[in-house]
């Protein structure tokens, strides 16, 4: 159950309904200009908005194609929206799965290009939480042209091992399938 906490900040609507996020909300919940937001209503009266990521529609898809991938190649897969980590095979779910993705990870998608970790530089760890994964790769999911998650090869921290071509074009295949599955 969520539990919903105050934060003692007060809002009038506007004659066209709208109503202003604070500055400060925005950048805790990584709330940016253009972000889809769900409303939801309560049978108490209350409005609740969500970020809205259309990738959670297909968790389910996406839980499957990354046990897929694992159990034929041996590939450590995790697939992103841009807050959470909605699928991973490979890693401990326990340690990645529905936390909150790094944001340098989440500044690799927002770039909307392939992104390859090369021995020598610096590595990105996939989610906030812990730092014992790292992705070697990050391909983007696009829907209608603009990125909404991610599918990452992931890896240990402590491994130097860089990702593999044949790897890289199985991420390129998960995120294009994933993208069309939210397109149509």
């Amino acid at each position: 159950m969520n539990i919903m906490k105050a934060t003692g900040i007060v809002r009038r609507i506007d004659d066209l309904g709208r109503v202003v996020l604070p500055k400060e909300i925005r950048r805790t919940m990584r709330i940016s200009q253009g972000d889809p937001l769900e409303i939801y209503t309560s049978n108490e009266g209350e409005i609740i908005l969500k970020k809205y990521s259309p990738l959670e529609d297909f968790t389910g898809t996406a839980s499957q194609l990354a046990e897929a991938v694992y159990k034929a190649w041996g590939v450590a897969v995790a697939v992103m929206n841009k807050e959470i980590v909605v699928a991973n095979a490979g890693a401990q779910k326990k340690d990645i799965l529905q936390h909150k993705v790094s944001q340098e990870a989440i500044n690799l998608i927002n770039g909307s290009q392939l992104y390859i970790w090369n021995s020598g530089t610096e590595k990105i760890p996939v989610v906030d939480i812990t730092a014992k994964y790292f992705a070697k790769s990050i391909m983007p999911i696009f829907s209608y042209g603009d990125p909404i998650g991610a599918v990452a090869l992931t890896g240990l921290s402590d491994s130097s091992d860089e990702a593999e071509e044949s790897e890289i074009k199985i991420i390129k295949a998960l995120s294009f399938f994933l993208g069309r599955q939210v397109d149509n």
